[in-house]
């Protein structure tokens, strides 16, 4: 779909899938502001360009959709179904992602900036370049995704699936990686300096070789680990 001229701008309207493929026939991307598109099924339509801000997008179905270039502002979109759905270059801001699933989704470029993803599952996901800044992503399932080189600033992983993860060469700023599940995680190169360590187990220790933690944090650990630290 071409993304030139001007957007054909939806406000306050209710919309279901015979609208938006009306809508599709366009050359030119939609804004949709404060739009209900709640539980509609969008699964494999091309919505490339499109801008949603302030919309109700719970339990919508956009399983394969092609939503590249798309942008994200203040949407309400807990339990809303991405799967596998192309999300390259899209942008997710202020947005309430609770409980969704992007599993096999294609997030090269993507970004979320001051998002909840609480309980998401983002497996299988190509994530290059992606980019997460002030996020909580508390329970999610992010078991085998790579954040390698990756600079995580205020993101929330307490209690998160990191088995697997990539985190080499990443860098830590205001991080917590409270109570998470990081078996088989990688972490060789990371700056974990800026990360909550808080609550993990000793046998998650040899997943940190070759990472680089402060003093401070080395005897966090220890004294969680149950050794005495003088």
């Amino acid at each position: 779909m071409a993304d030139s001229g001007t957007p054909l701008a939806f406000t306050g309207v209710t919309l279901g899938r015979v609208d938006i493929l009306a809508l599709t026939a366009s050359d030119l991307p939609s804004r949709l502001s404060a739009c209900d598109l709640q539980e509609v099924d969008l699964s494999r339509l091309d919505l490339s360009g499109w801008t949603f801000e302030r919309c109700n997008l719970q339990r919508t179905q956009l399983k394969g959709a092609n939503l590249e270039r798309t942008s994200w502002v203040s949407c309400g979109a807990a339990f809303t179904d991405m799967t596998a759905a192309d999300l390259t270059e899209a942008s997710f801001t202020s947005c309430d992602l609770n409980n969704a699933s992007l599993r096999g989704a294609k997030l090269t470029s993507a970004s979320f900036i001051g998002c909840k993803l609480t309980g998401a599952t983002l497996t299988e996901t190509r994530s290059l370049d992606t980019c997460f800044r002030d996020t909580l992503l508390v329970y999610a399932k992010l078991r085998g995704m790579s954040f390698r080189g990756m600079r995580l600033t205020g993101v929330d992983f307490s209690q998160a699936d990191l088995g697997g993860c990539d985190f080499r060469d990443a860098i830590f700023e205001g991080t917590s990686l409270r109570e998470a599940s990081l078996k088989d995680a990688r972490f060789q190169g990371a700056d974990l300096r800026g990360a909550d360590l808080g609550g993990l187990r000793i046998g998650d220790a040899a997943v940190f070789k070759g990472a680089t933690i402060s003093r401070e944090q080395a005897g966090q650990l220890l004294r969680e680990f149950g050794l005495n630290v003088r």
